[in-house]
């Protein structure tokens, strides 16, 4: 099991494994069943998607909401004075005309062949208000990068507003291959002519892979079980 290491820096929340809430952003615990409404954590790539990474949560106890007036940011919070040991304050500042960003009291130690990558939290696809702050992409190499370092959040739209709650996951952290060491290569026709074949027995057998599993949403969706009952197989077969 690989280790990530985190340091706090006052004041913080803890970070935590990426979790699907319900009732929340990943939606209400509606049954996989003809009639219900469908919700995100319904679908299984979404899930696992979801739940890859880590959680950073908004720490203070004030509710800030950044827009854009003419042009300009507006952080509407208060902070209230400055902390003894605080790096930067206020902690959300400008950057540039279309960024801001926010000083994150959070040093994650990573091993030599890994990085972390910030990037937008789940419920952000979720969301239908559009108020959930957007975190920028962005690796970082901790293993000998132990500085406290800024996440960039994209500026929303003139009239729009992000808003950080208290207690509340402001952004995702990935654990990735500190490079990305692959190429990307055509099949050969003896490859493809597999994956083709595979695909057919697939849809062939259907019926009888998704036979207990699906169903239709109050929206007339369907949902089609089989990845996810190939997906369990898969999990045993690792086991």
């Amino acid at each position: 099991m690989n280790e990530v290491k985190y340091r706090l820096v006052n004041p913080a929340l803890a970070p935590r494994r990426t979790k699907l809430e319900m009732p929340g952003w990943a939606g209400k615990p509606d049954p996989r069943r003809d009639g219900s409404h469908e919700h995100a954590w319904h679908c299984m790539p979404f899930t696992e998607g979801a739940q890859y990474g880590i959680e950073i949560f908004y720490p203070y106890r004030n509710e800030l909401r950044v827009t854009k007036k003419d042009g300009q940011f507006v952080f509407d919070g208060d902070f209230g004075p400055p902390p003894d040991d605080e790096l930067q304050w206020p902690p959300f500042r400008s950057f540039g005309e279309d960024f801001y960003t926010y000083q994150l009291l959070l040093d994650l130690k990573v091993g030599p062949d890994w990085a972390v990558r910030t990037e937008p939290h789940p419920r952000f696809y979720t969301d239908p208000t559009d108020t959930v702050p957007i975190a920028v992409p962005a690796l970082l190499r901790t293993e000998w990068w132990p500085m406290i370092s800024f996440v960039v959040f994209k500026a929303p739209p003139e009239g729009r507003t992000h808003i950080f709650r208290p207690g509340e996951p402001m952004l995702q952290i990935l654990i990735l291959p500190v490079t990305a060491d692959f190429k990307l290569v055509a099949m050969n026709e003896e490859e493809a002519a597999e994956r083709e074949m595979r695909g057919r027995r697939i849809h062939a057998s259907r019926p009888t892979l998704a036979a207990d599993t699906t169903w239709t949403s109050s929206t007339d969706t369907v949902f089609d079980g089989t990845y996810r009952h190939l997906l369990r197989a898969a999990k045993a077969r690792q086991d």
